[in-house]
């Protein structure tokens, strides 16, 4: 089915062909104070549609992104795995560029600082770039980032490059999915690197989301959904060129690229690793919509096991909570239509959104002390990209007879 009123993101294609419908949904983050509660939600159409000619995966709708992004519960620092993510990454780099005090590092949606601290530590100049102003705000004044809080495009990368701010390394960690001018960002993204600089680039992998069903992935802020082909024909565009690849387990799949716009620093289309991965691609059949139209069913089949492993549960007088107060999360329970006839509540770990409540099915957030305190049959982790982290952090909740429903890459009880 083409979708005739939404053109692609990257390569302006006048219509996409449909891969996926999840209704109208609220946005993923908008959590709700008690307040809100009474209030009608508004809610945006979630169709996930293809580009046949570029092969971006993307969906049709652009919610303005002051609405998403100005005010953002999401804070890096909460997670014990990223911390670690960011850690490495920055150690690697610092090593491999050879950064010292003359160099600077730019991160286009710094966050809290989570990432940037691990140079500045070193000595090394910083600069985030964070459009969520209360995220911006505890960046520079709990650890010292100095932080632009606007969002990041082709004016901002002119503004930067004309008051003298080239960088030696650009980190754009889980932003470019958020993008509707993709072609602006990139183009920034050219002005602010140094002719010997790199940019590190981390987005989900469209591969992963579908291999694994993680169809949760798909809300409002993420607009795109990334192949590696998808991402070398918008870099080309504008004389950018991906060095490396590397295919990453965090966020249930992720790839990361190097990016340069130095000849010098390439060769041909770049390491064996791009071509091998876009190579795979093609004998996979991302650029045919044939690729993704299983992926609906998938979902459903997906859907009908969870909620009859959910029914067999209440039937039975077990307590169901849930973990995450997750976008993905939001995702899951509104197309299921999981609320509060089956989770009794919500924790989650960041204190930014304990006392909040979840968006469309209203369920109370609290911290994850909650699950000793209340002790329920089971908990569905909506946060399952983080597992091994949360499972490890609840050994004493699951000694106590508690139970963790994995709802993807595949349904089990643990």
């Amino acid at each position: 089915m083409k979708i005739t009123s939404a053109v692609c993101r990257s390569c302006g294609e006048a219509h996409l062909e449909l891969i996926l419908s999840l209704g109208e949904t609220p946005l993923a983050n908008a959590l709700l104070n008690q307040e809100q509660l009474a209030k009608v939600e508004p809610t945006y159409p979630l169709d996930l549609g293809f580009c046949a000619l570029c092969s971006l995966v993307q969906i049709t709708e652009t919610v303005p992104p002051e609405k998403l992004f100005r005010e953002y519960f999401y804070f890096s620092s909460f997670s014990d795995t990223m911390l670690q993510h960011s850690e490495a990454i920055a150690r690697r780099l610092i090593e491999s560029r050879r950064l010292n005090g003359n160099s600077l590092v730019i991160e286009i949606a710094s966050n809290d600082g989570y990432l940037l601290q691990h140079y500045q530590q070193r000595g090394i100049a910083v600069l985030g770039i964070e459009p969520a102003a209360n995220i911006a705000r505890v960046a520079q004044e709990e650890r010292g980032i100095t932080s632009i809080s606007e969002f990041f495009g082709k004016e901002l990368g002119l503004q930067l490059s004309r008051d003298g701010k080239f960088a030696d390394v650009v980190h754009a960690n889980n932003v470019l999915a958020h993008v509707a001018d993709l072609n602006g960002f990139v183009a920034g993204l050219h002005l602010i690197l140094k002719d010997e600089g790199i940019a590190s680039i981390e987005v989900p992998y469209v591969l992963d989301m579908l291999n694994g069903v993680e169809f949760d992935t798909i809300y409002h802020e993420h607009l795109c959904y990334f192949s590696l082909t998808a991402l070398n024909t918008l870099f080309q565009r504008h004389d950018l060129f991906i060095a490396d690849v590397e295919h990453l387990s965090v966020h249930g799949g992720s790839l990361r690229v190097f990016v340069c716009k130095n000849d010098n620093q390439r060769t041909g289309t770049g390491s064996q690793a791009v071509r091998d991965t876009l190579r795979k691609e093609a004998e996979l059949g991302l650029k045919e919509l044939r690729f993704y139209k299983g992926f609906g069913a998938k979902v459903e089949e997906l859907k009908a096991s969870m909620l009859a492993l959910l029914k067999e549960l209440k039937s039975n007088g077990k307590r169901v909570a849930a973990y995450g107060a997750s976008a993905k999360g939001s995702t899951l329970l509104n197309y299921f239509g999981i609320g509060c006839e089956t989770i009794d509540f919500v924790v989650d770990r960041s204190t930014k959104k304990q006392g909040y409540y979840t968006p469309g099915t209203h369920l109370p957030i609290y911290a994850p002390e909650k699950l000793l305190a209340a002790i329920p049959d089971y908990v569905l982790l909506l946060t399952w990209n983080f597992a091994d982290e949360i499972l490890a952090q609840q050994s004493e909740f699951r000694q106590q007879g508690g139970r963790f429903i994995i709802p993807i890459p595949e349904l089990k009880v643990v």
